[in-house]
């Protein structure tokens, strides 16, 4: 299966110069965690996260409108292309461990994303091409702790909700 076919193409961005309160409402009116930086032609030289967002407004002593986005992107761009196969996507997603790729032209230029959510559910139904397991091994991986859990086996279990 091709990227173009199971791709969003209804993706906002921001810019660099973008400050973190816009970026966050951003974030919210398109119900996402993730933002490509795209330059004035278009073209992704980073991604911001929802994560990064918080970080910064919790350690700069900045209110959020005061801080430009390219103090906190990250600049690395893991991306892939429209006509890519799926494997190749989540193979990327792995490696680099990351939820969301952004969709480029040759150019560079921003076209779509597609996240780990949109394979998700395109292998549920049986047509990404990938098994529920290169699946699930891919965002396993992804989301391992890059630092080991202090004490993780001396937390008390937690109770259900419902007890």
């Amino acid at each position: 299966m091709k990227i173009q076919n199971i791709m969003t193409t209804n993706v906002a961005s921001c810019s660099p110069d973008t400050n973190l309160a816009a970026a966050a409402g951003l974030l919210w009116d398109y119900d996402c965690g993730w933002l490509p930086v795209a330059d004035g032609e278009g073209k992704v030289i980073g991604v911001v996260t929802d994560r990064d967002l918080c970080m910064a407004v919790a350690t700069k002593n900045r209110l959020a409108s005061e801080i430009p986005v390219r103090e906190v992107m990250t600049g690395a761009v893991h991306a892939c292309h429209p006509n890519d196969d799926v494997k190749s996507a989540i193979k990327t997603m792995r490696n680099e461990k990351v939820l969301r790729l952004p969709v480029v032209n040759d150019e560079g230029r921003l076209q779509g994303v597609i996240s780990m959510n949109d394979i998700m559910i395109q292998t549920e139904s049986g047509k990404s091409g990938l098994s529920c397991e290169e699946v699930l091994n891919a965002r396993n991986v992804i989301g391992e702790h890059l630092f080991p859990r202090k004490g993780a086996e001396e937390q008390p279990a937690r109770r259900s909700a419902r007890a």
